[in-house]
């Protein structure tokens, strides 16, 4: 299988960075009739740690001058902030902060070593955020069945209504001339059929159907949206953000770009996981990238399981 690197990728899926925030794109297609589709995960970083050790100079000189503590926060190797939070997390275990350390010059040495000792709970402490779209409802109910580690806010179809109303096509679906038109056919039928039972829902809403009725305007909304949704397919896109600390990252990552993971969500984890290897290469720098003879990326790692 011929290997690429994140870098690479990113690059080929033309990511984008601003100070240190990577995000990789995609643009909005329409219909015949102008319903909004998207062909694949769009992904940004939201938040990644931010991590000064300046704070504990007093902590490490209150020990024993002769234990040379307080040359800790002097170290003059810059890691990235989730890689530095990990690494003193790990240090504190031992109160290994004196000349006999582990220097951040040698970081990727260390959490080898951490790796292959699956000594994982220390890549807990590093969390990163991703706002994520261009994903189908029936993604989403597989990604949040992952609980331990992480956190997720998901577009509600009952509090949103059909002005934002958009739709994912799966990759079989781009390949086959059949599967594009008849995806376009069915959306455009979603869509159309949405718009016209809500309409009818509010119309029975304002004669005074008692099931449809509630004093708020937001309810009143609810009412409707929350009976309008039921007709929408899987396909639906479903946005959301979602925030994972880094063992559980690389949990889902392993598992879902699996040769054998569903092909969909292998599409988000492998985004995901070229921007968390740019902006954390030592947290994430031990996989590789692996192209399947079907023209998709799987995720590789000899330290599984972490």
């Amino acid at each position: 299988m011929a290997q690429r690197s994140a870098e690479e990728l990113f690059h080929e899926l033309q990511g984008e960075s601003h100070a240190g925030f990577v995000a990789i794109h995609v643009p909005v297609q329409h219909s015949p009739a102008g319903v909004p589709y998207l062909t694949a995960p769009g992904v940004v970083l939201l938040a990644r740690p931010q991590t000064n050790l300046q704070g504990l100079a007093t902590f490490l000189e209150g020990f024993d001058p002769s234990y040379h503590f307080d040359e800790y926060v002097a170290d003059p190797t810059a890691l990235p902030d989730g890689a530095q939070l990990c690494k003193v997390a790990g240090q504190t275990c031992y109160l290994s902060f004196g000349p006999r350390r582990t220097p951040n010059a040698q970081a990727r040495r260390y959490f080898d070593h951490l790796k292959a000792s699956r000594h994982g709970s220390v890549l807990e402490h590093a969390t990163f955020s991703f706002f994520v779209y261009g994903i189908s409802r029936s993604l989403t109910h597989e990604l949040i069945r992952h609980r331990a580690g992480f956190s997720y806010s998901q577009t509600s179809q009952r509090f949103v209504d059909g002005r934002t109303l958009r739709f994912v096509e799966r990759p079989e679906y781009r390949q086959d001339e059949q599967l594009h038109r008849l995806f376009l056919q069915r959306i455009e039928r979603a869509a159309a059929e949405y718009a016209e039972l809500s309409e009818y829902l509010l119309a029975r809403q304002q004669a005074g159907d008692p099931l449809l009725s509630a004093e708020a305007r937001t309810d009143l909304r609810k009412r409707v949206q929350q009976c309008s949704r039921s007709l929408l397919p899987n396909e639906t896109e479903a946005p959301l953000v979602v925030t994972a600390n880094a063992r559980a990252w690389r949990h889902v990552i392993e598992e879902r770009t699996a040769p054998h993971a569903e092909i969909e969500i292998r599409e988000l984890l492998v985004r995901i996981f070229v921007c968390l290897a740019l902006v954390d290469p030592i947290l994430f720098g031990d996989y590789t990238l692996e192209r399947l003879p079907d023209g998709t990326y799987s995720v590789r790692t000899p330290y599984e399981k972490v």
